[in-house]
């Protein structure tokens, strides 16, 4: 199983080794169907989220911000040239000046402005990437400040969900992984559903460490009986 990584300024970088890595303690809380355990952090500096190029909306905000400019400097030139304004222009600036401030067309072009303008300031100050987990950067290796490192939400995922379908007794296994939370739910055929709780927790706190995610999720787990 392999997941999608970053590094700069080399090569993609594998799933670490499960090798040297410390067992997590699972929490013991008692229960049939439902289970919560934090995965124990590992050594290591934290790396932060990556940022998103953001291509497309500078893209397109840059095309349609040069084409409202283009268009204004080519009717102001027209003017100056002793030519009349254009009609729009015209006709802009006579709804700017006799409508309302209440008027509903004047609210709804405020409002339209303002979420805009909310949506390109968050995406000026949010990383994005939401499916990259950002990976722990390795202490004591020269040159591994460099080295920046995220596992796709999607194979972590899956590589959970392989782990969890080796526990006996699980029948089948779902497992969502976000950025703070993993969230797992599982139907056992056979065995107490305590007992594949608990093996369950434990070997997917264990998947989760090794995992090397710069901010180790909360692990959640749910296991029930198959209907029918």
């Amino acid at each position: 199983m392999s997941a999608n990584t970053w590094r700069q300024p080399t090569s993609d970088s594998d799933l670490p080794s499960e090798s040297g890595q410390a067992a997590p303690s699972a929490d013991g809380t008692p229960g049939a169907d439902a289970g919560a355990t934090a995965a124990r952090d590992e050594p290591g500096r934290s790396a932060r989220r990556f940022w998103s190029a953001r291509r497309i909306p500078a893209a397109l905000v840059a095309l349609l911000s040069a084409a409202a400019v283009g268009l204004l400097l080519y009717d102001v030139v027209s003017v100056r040239a002793g030519r009349s304004a254009m009609r729009w222009r015209r006709r802009l600036a006579e709804e700017l000046a006799t409508r309302p401030l209440d008027d509903i067309w004047m609210i709804v072009g405020a409002a339209v402005a303002m979420a805009l303008g909310l949506w390109l300031f968050l995406l000026a100050v949010t990383p994005g990437l939401r499916r990259l987990l950002p990976m722990r950067q390795p202490t004591g290796v020269p040159g591994a400040e460099e080295v920046r490192a995220a596992l796709d939400r999607r194979a972590a995922a899956l590589v959970l969900r392989d782990r969890a379908m080796r526990v006996p007794g699980v029948q089948s296994a779902q497992v969502a992984v976000g950025r703070r939370k993993v969230k797992a739910r599982a139907r056992a055929h056979f065995r107490d559903l305590e007992e594949v709780r608990t093996d369950l927790d434990a070997t997917l706190s264990e998947a989760v460490t090794s995992l090397r995610l710069a901010r180790q999720p909360t692990l959640t787990v749910h296991v029930r009986r198959p209907k029918g």
